[in-house]
């Protein structure tokens, strides 16, 4: 393996750049980054298309099998990597038991919906998220939509940052593998819902809504689940089929994290399981 450049100076203009960034989402959005921490992030991000800036990591965690192969799997990438010692890591960890492994990353570029389109399945299946504002609800939703094969999560203005460090842990690695596209307002999703044919539910409880089981989930779909507090936009609500998930209990309503996985995997077993369902 190639030597790695040790640093021992918090005046470093590395570490002081790192130290600023953990603490000023802000500063991140604005200089386009965005930090990822801990082994299994890391590998998760080594193993994608994403740009690595610089890698930084304790000798503590170096002596590790995987993460002496992750730091030359990096090399491989041309990517700088710098061992720290633990005094410096901990000014740009935000964890509060860190790993010792820190990757500093480019955002990529935003992109536009109809790039959703090139990468999706022929009948796709789309969750939409309508300022959905918990960064543990935005990351576990991107996570599940993964583990579902959904073609893509669309989150309209409003909802969380997708790259702040909250989302970026929850999303367990699948924030770079799960299509998406984020910035998108209520007139650009039902533009694209009409011109790709989709057809669009929103999560409301009311008279008119159909559970999730009765929805026909096998076609072109769009499902939108909306804010923690407030749901669905009046909007999208006037654009969309209703639908719900049933609950048996005293439980007021689903988180909506909660909500997401069940109309997902529910999607899943209609396009995967069901006998009669229209599948590619």
């Amino acid at each position: 393996m190639k030597k790695i450049e040790t640093i021992t100076s918090a005046e470093n203009p590395l570490i002081r750049r790192l130290s600023v960034l953990v603490r000023s989402p802000r500063r991140a959005a604005k200089e386009n980054v965005f930090l990822v921490e801990g082994l299994r992030l890391a590998e998760m991000a080594a193993r994608s298309d994403g740009q690595i800036l610089h890698a930084v990591l304790t000798e503590r965690a170096l002596a590790a099998e995987r993460a002496a192969i992750l730091a030359e799997q990096l090399h491989l990438r041309g990517v700088p990597v710098n061992c720290v010692p633990p005094r410096l890591f901990a000014a740009c960890a935000e964890t509060d038991a860190p790993q010792g492994i820190l990757l500093l990353m480019q955002r990529p570029p935003r992109r536009s919906l109809t790039d959703l389109v090139h990468a999706a399945e022929k009948v796709p299946f789309y969750l939409a998220l309508d300022r959905v504002q918990d960064p543990g609800n935005v990351g576990m939703i991107l996570r599940t939509a993964d583990a579902a094969g959904a073609a893509g999560v669309i989150l309209l203005r409003g909802c969380a940052d997708v790259y702040s460090s909250k989302v970026v842990r929850a999303t367990m690695g699948s924030l770079f593998y799960v299509p998406f596209i984020s910035g998108v307002d209520d007139e650009e999703l039902l533009r694209f819902a009409q011109e790709q044919s989709l057809y669009l539910y929103a999560a409301a409880c009311d008279a008119d809504a159909v559970t999730h089981f009765a929805a026909d989930l096998c076609r072109p779909t769009i499902v939108v689940l909306g804010n923690e507090a407030n749901g669905v936009s009046e909007r999208l609500l006037g654009a969309c089929q209703h639908l719900y998930v049933p609950m048996c209990g005293q439980a007021e309503s689903l988180n909506v994290a909660s909500a997401a996985t069940a109309i997902l995997y529910e999607s899943m077993r209609q396009r995967n399981y069901e006998k009669n369902c229209c599948t590619q």
